[in-house]
């Protein structure tokens, strides 16, 4: 499937969606090196870090959706 026309369109897609959100948990948000100790506290640092990244996408979100909202309007 990966050889395939589609196969590369959503590889393309992985490479530049998937991959740099892996890319901003390690350098923005500190998931390179696990702080603490232990599976579970591990566990909680990577949910916590996933939580940190949805909320800054629906904040990105929100504010596109209102400049847009704004700029129709006015």
């Amino acid at each position: 499937m990966l050889l395939s026309k589609s196969g590369k369109e959503l590889y393309k897609f992985r490479k530049e969606k998937i991959e740099r959100s892996f890319a901003d948990s390690k350098e923005l948000h500190g998931l390179r090196y696990c702080r603490l100790r232990g599976i579970k506290k591990a566990s909680e640092q990577a949910l916590q870090t996933a939580a940190c990244q949805n909320m800054k996408k629906i904040a990105t979100h929100l504010f596109r959706l209102e400049k847009v909202c704004c700029n129709t309007s006015g």
